[in-house]
């Protein structure tokens, strides 16, 4: 040290002042996150607030994680309140409620996230050959709703009905009846990922066997076709809106497409198509923590060899 340094820090130590170390850096973040058993196969992924859920679709448990711990943990159990599958979900803003779609039982699940009570239970009275209850996306109002893979549906759940029930199961209100509009059902998967823009008129929705995206108004019902230029979304499945930023998942592909939603939200820009060697046939993704978490359902091994344990990929945003 110099003596001129020497001499302007002399003051401070005759006078007690304390000079601070430089901050440290906070711990970096898991880039994976580990799901606990054997032939998880999951699907579904939602975070608020540090904590994210990611469900089974084998046996219908939920997982419950902390972004700066790489190991999760059973939230709900699979098989309790005849959650035998579960597919997509979402939480509540205020992080209070946690919506479940049941897949091919045609049930939908909300559970009180302090405690994992059953708060409310709905039906389409469908089975495996007429349902296929997917994914859940919010308005601003707090209501939910849900897509149908199979029937050409998209459900309603009424906020006061997520806020408070008995448990008991309710029948589960058709929104939207797809049938006679742009959104024409096929063969295969349909309607899957879901989202609703931020000034909640419209919600946003993905049609896996074809690739196309969809606008549906959630004041007047309408429904028109997004024009997407030069990207597919062909095995599109989970989707994430930030402000006019959309991105899809497109499973069988292994690719994250990072779209630029016009301000109608009729049109969107491809920004790019990214992938990453830790993508298992990836199906949803959350934005948690400035990074995007992505759930490795390996569904290509049913049957087969998965890699075990199963994993959600923590990525940096694309």
């Amino acid at each position: 040290m110099s003596r001129r340094a020497l001499l302007l820090l002399l003051p401070l130590a005759l006078s007690g002042a304390v000079v601070a170390a430089p901050a440290t850096s906070a711990a970096p973040l898991p880039t994976r996150y580990v799901l606990p058993g054997q032939d998880v196969f999951p699907e579904g992924v939602t975070a608020v607030d540090g904590t994210f859920y990611v469900t089974s679709t084998t046996n219908g448990a939920v997982f419950r994680g902390r972004l700066g711990n790489s190991q999760t943990q059973v939230f709900l159990p699979g098989g309790r309140d005849g959650r035998t599958t579960a597919v997509g979900l979402e939480v509540t803003p205020d992080g209070s409620r946690l919506v479940v779609a049941g897949g091919s039982t045609g049930q939908v699940f909300v559970y009180d996230t302090s405690d994992g009570s059953l708060v409310a239970k709905f039906s389409n009275g469908g089975d495996a050959s007429s349902t296929f209850l997917n994914d859940v996306a919010f308005d601003a109002a707090g209501n939910a709703y849900i897509t149908d893979s199979v029937s050409p549906v998209l459900y309603r759940v009424p906020a006061a009905q997520i806020a408070s029930g008995t448990g008991r199961s309710r029948p589960l209100q058709p929104f939207v009846q797809f049938t006679g509009t742009a959104f024409s059902y096929v063969d295969g998967f349909n309607a899957n990922g879901i989202v609703v823009t931020e000034d909640g008129r419209f919600a946003l929705v993905v049609q896996s066997q074809t690739g196309r995206l969809f606008r549906i108004g959630l004041r007047d019902k309408s429904v028109r076709r997004v024009q997407l230029g030069s990207a597919t979304l062909k095995n599109g499945d989970g989707l994430e809106l930030d402000g006019r930023t959309l991105y899809a998942v497109r499973n069988a592909n292994t690719l994250i497409v990072k779209l630029r939603l016009a301000p109608d939200a009729l049109s969107a820009t491809l920004v790019s198509n990214s992938s990453d060697a830790s993508l298992r046939y990836p199906t949803t993704a959350a934005l948690a923590g400035g990074r995007l978490l992505v759930v490795n359902s390996q569904f290509d091994q049913r049957g087969g060899d998965p890699v075990e344990p199963f994993t959600v990929s923590s990525l940096p945003r694309p």
